[in-house]
């Protein structure tokens, strides 16, 4: 089939949603399916056998798109609808697939040309705008029937976690949501880097590491804070990889104010390559977000990476890990600190956690995983 593949950011970029679009194409590709990937001005280009990659042209004054909802977006959105409409009235293509807020310009087009439509679900657009501006609250019940409208008016939904397909299987038949999950990368079996992250901790004591940005969503002051409820000769090894130069600034800050600069280490940002022998190196890894439904992609990382996972215990986390295979904390200091010290002092429990949660990652979460529950979604559109 011919598939028009909408993805409103900068593509390639090393993080999460356009590296769910690149492993989609893939699989997609694989199957034998002509792609053309319509995305940003920004990014990487990138090969992939079977895809032709298309940028619209670069909207005045407008460079490094943020993460999420911003007025640089919203205007990167209209060049992609204008590029999308050119297209889809050239091609006539048997498939569109619109990830997140591109569904929107997919619907509209549905009236002129006759494709079948992919609702790539990565997020619950109305309640991350809701969260970011409180003020927009009351406009949470108009927001939600506006995605409600789009998931019933899909042929196919594909929510990225459990908890999105709760909400889109109440809007659409339940046939026609189909679960896409992130991949679990598994680590490389040789190192990576020759970095070793040991030599920036200024003990001999188990090592935790958080990777990831450093917005007040993730929790990373929550762990900072949780390392200074801990008695200085019972702490561990604090090493965080990624953030802005400002947000690095930031948490330093936090920390010295809080006594445990000595034991935090902030090393900035590292090649996404890296990211499976970084992940090797520590004895806990650490997920203290504070809110959300989406499941970071870089759980299943460290899930794949056999170490003890550390996380808070929300909707983010527990539709995907449960005690079995990670130690849940509430997203509170005090717990955090709990929980730091507890996998600090038990090296069984940190293997016994280590190895289950490896082992879920291989068995539900690895790219031959991810490549059947695509393929069987798009076997729906075909028959």
């Amino acid at each position: 089939m011919r598939i028009l593949f909408l993805a409103p950011h900068p593509f390639f970029t090393e993080r999460g949603t356009p590296i769910a679009v690149r492993l989609a194409v893939e699989a997609l590709a694989k199957q034998g399916h002509q792609i053309d990937l319509l995305t940003y001005h920004e990014g990487e280009d990138i090969t992939v056998a079977g895809m032709r990659l298309i940028r619209i042209g670069r909207p005045p004054g407008v460079r490094n798109v943020p993460i999420g909802f911003s007025v640089k977006k919203l205007v990167c959105d209209l060049w992609l609808a204008v590029a999308a409409y050119k297209l889809m009235f050239r091609n006539h293509y048997d498939i569109v697939h619109g990830v997140e807020e591109s569904v929107f310009i997919a619907l509209a087009a549905r009236p002129f040309a006759r494709f079948r439509l992919v609702y790539d679900m990565d997020s619950l657009m109305a309640d991350q705008i809701a969260e970011k501006w409180p003020n927009a609250g009351p406009l949470l019940p108009i927001l939600r029937s506006f995605e409600r409208f789009a998931m019933r008016r899909a042929d196919l939904v594909l929510p990225v976690c459990e908890a999105i397909a709760v909400r889109a299987r109440e809007a659409k038949d339940p046939a026609r949501v189909h679960l896409l999950p992130d991949v679990a990368f598994a680590p490389p079996e040789r190192p990576s880097t020759d970095e070793q992250l040991r030599t920036h901790c200024s003990s001999t004591a188990p090592l935790a590491l958080y990777v990831g940005n450093l917005e007040g969503y993730q929790g990373v002051g929550l762990l900072i804070q949780a390392m200074a409820q801990i008695p200085t000769d019972k702490r561990c090894n604090l090493v965080i990889i990624g953030g802005t130069l400002a947000m690095i600034e930031e948490h330093r800050k936090l920390a010295e104010t809080l006594g445990v600069a000595d034991h935090v280490r902030f090393l900035g940002k590292r090649p996404i390559d890296h990211l499976g022998d970084y992940l090797r190196q520590a004895d806990i890894l650490c997920s203290p977000r504070l809110k959300g439904v989406n499941t970071p992609m870089k759980i299943y990382s460290y899930m794949a990476a056999g170490r003890a996972i550390l996380a808070t215990n929300i909707a983010s986390h527990s539709q995907v890990l449960d005690d079995s295979c990670a130690l849940l904390v509430d997203p509170t200091p005090e717990a955090m600190a709990a929980g730091l010290l507890h996998l600090t002092e038990d090296a069984a429990l940190r293997n016994t956690l280590g190895v289950a949660s490896a082992t879920r990652a291989g068995d539900e979460y690895g790219f031959e995983a991810f490549e059947g529950r695509i393929n069987r979604a798009y076997a729906t559109l075909a028959a």
